[in-house]
Parts: C-alpha cells; sequence; structure tokens
C-alpha cells in the first residue's frame, strides 16, 4: 500500500518551489534582460540540484534591489516553504553545492559566486550557528535581508516576512497565512504583473494554501462566487479543482462559520450540500 499518496489524513504537500522561482522573476523583472534563471539547476550526473540558480548578464551589472544586491555572477539559491526552515545542515549542503558548482562549471570561478538562503521565519538557528561557532558577523542591512560577513563567499539570509511589502510584495506574501487584504493585492496585480513574468504556478499554489483569503478578497470586491469561479477568473483553473474540490471547500465552509456566517450563506458560497454545512456547525 501507497502511504505517500494524498488523502483526508494526508494532505498533498504543496509545490512552493515553482512559486518562489516565479516571485524572484517577478521582484527582478526590471533586469529581465540581463539575468537567466535556472530552476533545480543539475550539478551533476547525479541527482544533486540546488533550488534556483541565477546567471548574471553581463556579471558586471549592477542590480539596485534590495534581495539582489550581493549577486556576482552566478547565484544560488536555496528556498523553504513556509513549513519549513532553514537548519545549519542546510548551510552546509548549499555552501558544499557553491563549492562544487564553481570546480565543475568552465570559465566560473568561486569568486563570482553567492549564496542567498531563503525562508519565511526568523533563522535564529542558523544565525546563532554561524556568529557562534564560525565567528561570522551577522549584519541585518535591510527589512528581513541578513548579510553574512566573514567568508570567501558573499552569503545573505533573507526572512521573507519582515521584507517591505512596497518593494517586495511577491516574495513576502509567498506564505501559507495570507490575510484577505494581501490576497487582494495579488488578484489586483496579477494582470499587469503576468504580462511581464509567468505567474500561474505563484497564484496556484498561494490560492490552494489560502483559498478562505482569496474567497473573502474576492467576494468583497465582487459580490459572492463560488470557490471554483473564484479561481477560474483568476485566470487559473488548479488541477486539485478536479482531484477533489470538496476538502478545500469544507475547510473553506468551516473558517466561515467560525466567522459567523450563516449556513445558508456559507452553502451558497461553498456549493456544499446544506446538510453537510450543518453537519460542520455542530462539529
Amino acid at each position: 500500500m501507497n502511504t505517500d499518496k494524498p488523502g483526508p489524513d494526508r494532505p498533498e504537500r504543496l509545490k512552493w518551489h515553482p512559486a518562489f522561482l516565479q516571485a524572484l522573476q517577478l521582484e527582478l523583472i526590471e533586469y529581465k534582460n540581463s539575468l537567466q534563471f535556472k530552476y533545480e539547476y543539475q550539478l551533476t550526473a547525479e541527482p544533486l540540484r540546488v533550488d534556483l540558480l541565477i546567471i548574471k548578464k553581463p556579471p558586471g551589472l549592477t542590480i539596485d534591489k534590495n534581495i539582489a544586491r550581493i549577486f556576482r555572477s552566478d547565484n544560488i539559491l536555496e528556498f523553504k516553504s513556509p513549513e519549513d526552515y532553514l537548519s545549519v545542515k542546510d548551510f552546509l549542503k548549499v555552501y558544499a553545492y557553491a563549492c562544487l558548482y564553481a570546480a565543475i562549471t568552465p570559465e566560473t570561478e568561486l569568486s563570482g559566486v553567492t549564496l542567498t538562503l531563503v525562508e519565511q521565519r526568523h533563522p535564529r538557528d542558523l544565525i546563532s550557528y554561524l556568529t557562534g561557532e564560525r565567528n561570522y558577523r551577522v549584519e541585518e542591512t535591510g527589512p528581513g535581508i541578513y548579510t553574512v560577513n566573514g567568508d570567501y563567499l558573499p552569503i545573505q539570509i533573507i526572512e521573507t516576512k519582515r521584507l517591505p511589502a512596497g518593494e517586495n510584495l511577491w516574495l513576502k506574501l509567498l506564505t501559507n497565512d495570507l490575510e484577505s487584504g494581501a490576497a487582494r493585492d495579488i488578484l489586483e496585480g496579477r494582470k499587469e504583473a503576468a504580462r511581464e513574468a509567468p505567474l500561474s504556478a505563484y497564484l496556484d499554489v498561494l490560492m490552494r494554501a489560502n483559498p478562505e483569503a482569496f474567497m473573502e478578497a474576492w467576494n468583497m470586491a465582487n459580490g459572492k462566487r463560488t470557490f471554483e469561479e473564484v479561481f477560474t477568473e483568476a485566470g487559473i483553473i488548479p488541477q486539485w479543482i478536479e482531484r477533489g474540490i470538496e476538502q478545500g471547500e469544507t475547510k473553506v465552509a468551516r473558517n466561515l462559520l467560525a466567522k459567523g456566517w450563516a449556513v445558508e450563506e456559507v452553502a451558497e458560497t461553498t456549493e456544499l450540500p446544506i446538510e453537510k454545512v450543518r453537519s460542520l456547525a455542530v462539529d
């Protein structure tokens, strides 16, 4: 029996990394003609991959963007989803990958490689390791951006929840605890952003992780919509709707009931049978 398949007791694991790639492309959209993004770049014939490799062309280009000021010619990024965190072993692994990348890539020097480690929460344990055991100096050079000094490689750690929304909207909102106001910002900016860079994976994972926030945002702006209409009108129809939309609707129904919505209103919005909604109300 395959216990890795998603189900009621084992929900499908969200694919955050494609969304991270698209968030980075949107954050650095002004430099899209000078940056080459290589997602899950394979280092060797064996499955050794970095989350994201960004190659700067020309190497001497100056990027005036808070998250990319340390970039040199070849930039390795490690991303942790909201459910995960950066550990000391993650740092050691990515550092080793940087050295290996420089060793096996023609015309690439280690002096041209940078490391960026990205997570949502505060990297307390990793910073403690870097300052304590490594004797590095870690300085917060901007909201949510920690520059690591003392190593040959330029290294930075990005805490996405502390990034300024005005400068890093796409990375900051790559989370599983969005409020309806943030979801509204994404919905309002999606069409213009999609003209500049891919957005489907980003929207898909955020809507799957925050269904009630997007429903509230959409309904406040456009009146009541069904669960599927919200996704369709946003420009995507995720495969998970076809595989089992009722699980998502049930989650939304529970949240709406907790907010004081009437059973009839919840049933109309989620398109769940009213008997099902009544049973959720008494759980």
